[in-house]
Formats: C-alpha cells, structure tokens, sequence
C-alpha cells in the first residue's frame, strides 16, 4: 500500500513515516510549497500533516494561517477527490472547536474558534465536510490534542528542565487535568485506520486514554529521571500577574504559556476505539510521557 504524506519534515512526519515503512507501506513526501506538485494515482491514501502551526508569541500575522491551513488543504483536496485515491486525512486540531474545555471534548461540539490558528483549521474543516465524496472515497478529520515523542518541543521541555535543574514547580495552586496524545499511538491509530476498509468518514478525536494534571506530570519526570518532585503551591492569582509581565517583557512564562500548563483539557478518545473495536491504546499516558521524557534525559545539553 502506497501512501502521500505532506508535512513529512515536520515532528509527526518524522515519526509517522520511518513507523509506516517499517510496516511495509510504501511512502513517499509531498511538498505543496513546491511549483506543479503532483499526487501519484496509484497512492491508496493522503496523510496531509503540512500546516502553520500555532505560535504562542502570536508573531505571525493571521492571514499566514489561512493560506496554509486553509487553501493549501482545500487545492489538496480538490486534487484527491479528481484522482482515484482511496482515503484523505486532514489533520486538524482539537484548537479548530475549542480553546477551552469544561467537562470533556467530545467530536459533536459545535466549533468556536477564537484564535487565527483555530480559526483556519476550523474552516478547512467545514469546506472539506461540505463536500460531496465519491463511492469507494474515504474523508478522515483527525483532532489530536497536544502530541509529544522523540523530537518533541514545548512545553514539556519547560517542564524537564524545571525539575531536572531541582527548580520547585510554582503553580501546583492550578488543580488541572490534560489530555496528551504520545505519537506512537498516534502513528498506531493511523495505521488501523488505513487497514480498517470499513470504518466509515468523520472527525475523530485522538488523545491518550487517561488525563494526567500538570502536578501529576512533573511527578512522572521526577521519577523518570531519578528527582525529587518539588512543587510549590503559589497563589495562583498572583502567578497571572507574573504571567501579564512577562506578555511585556518577552518573559519565559507569558499568559498564553501559564494557560497552556495550567488549564483543564480533557479529550475524549472513545469515538475512534469504539469506531476501531479496541478498548485501549498500545501506550498507557503515563508510558507515552515517561518514553518522551527518557528521551530528553539522553540528548546532552537537555
């Protein structure tokens, strides 16, 4: 089985592909930014991973976002309904219905997008489920919530660092629990999915099985790397003054970073595992997020 990925430089194709060729999948990378792209007809499936993603320094201007995560997908799109390729995967995000949950996030929320990020997933979206597919086509949208591995950067290198270098950790005031999705479970669900010839079109939500809190989180580094997990409990309005400051002064911890850590964003995943007949991913959160983090601890300088 042959299969198109875009967006194959990027940290999910990075571990996507190697993972589908050493399942005996023929697979090759397609660049959009490149002059009379291509797609090859005797592909059985596009994984399109390419798009802006979004930048917590809010520097990139907004129209940036539709371009890429916008036109580029609907110009895919209109090619892959043209040729006789089987399956399209639009990688969207869990970011394109919600930036903030109560309770759990589940397919059927209805979309309010607040940032340009958001927004042009959000509308990619809706264009491409407005569309009528062919007999025998296949449309999967895929949310992940945030995605980590070998690789990975963000805020769980904020973390590892924090308690590597034995700093306390100051917001344990924040009672929080997050949704992650480790990329080998990921990679994993992409691969049923291609051999599932009778799971139907649709959104999808991916995340690990289990939430973990932030708290939780910087004990399972602690004992990944052999620390003492130190937690302060800081008032936590006086951690969002701190946070405002550093929104002026270009500080480490700025607003959109302290709601990153410290916010509830609970993703349910039991659409997909039900839709797949399976009970529960090959990686527990706790497994995914201690691999990650053993990772870290191997790269010199970390």
């Amino acid at each position: 089985m042959k299969v198109i990925v875009t967006g194959a430089t990027g940290f999910v194709g990075q571990n996507l592909l190697p993972y589908l060729s050493g399942k005996g999948y023929k697979v090759s990378s397609l660049a959009l930014r490149t002059e009379n792209w291509q797609l090859e007809a005797d592909a059985t499936a596009i994984i399109h991973l390419a798009g802006k993603a979004h930048d917590t320094k809010n520097t990139a201007a907004a129209s940036v976002y539709f371009e890429v995560n916008r036109d580029l997908t609907i110009a895919l799109f209109k090619r892959f309904l043209a040729s006789p390729i089987r399956d399209f995967f639009y990688f969207s995000s869990v970011k394109a219905v919600a930036d903030t949950v109560e309770g759990t996030l589940h397919e059927e929320v209805a979309g309010k997008p607040y940032t340009p990020y958001g927004q042009s997933k959000f509308e990619a979206e809706q264009y491409l489920l407005a569309q009528s597919l062919p007999a025998g086509k296949r449309l999967f949208i895929i949310r992940p919530c945030m995605i980590h591995g070998p690789g990975n950067k963000g805020n769980l290198n904020l973390l590892y660092k924090v308690v590597q270098k034995g700093i306390p950790w100051p917001l344990a005031a924040f009672d929080n629990a997050r949704s992650f999705l480790y990329v080998d479970n990921l990679c994993w669900l992409i691969e049923q999915m291609l051999q599932h010839t009778e799971l139907t079109s649709g959104v999808y939500n991916f995340a690990d099985d289990d939430a973990v809190s932030t708290n939780e989180l910087v004990h399972i580094i602690a004992e990944a790397i052999g620390k003492k997990a130190r937690l302060w409990k800081i008032n936590a309005g006086m951690m969002r003054s701190v946070a405002a400051l550093g929104d002026k002064l270009k500080l480490p911890l700025n607003s959109e970073r302290l709601k990153k850590l410290t916010e509830s964003y609970v993703v349910s995943n039991q659409k997909i595992k039900t839709a797949l007949h399976i009970k529960s991913l090959p990686f527990t959160a706790k497994q995914g997020l201690k691999n990650t983090i053993s990772v870290f601890d191997a790269i010199p300088g970390k």
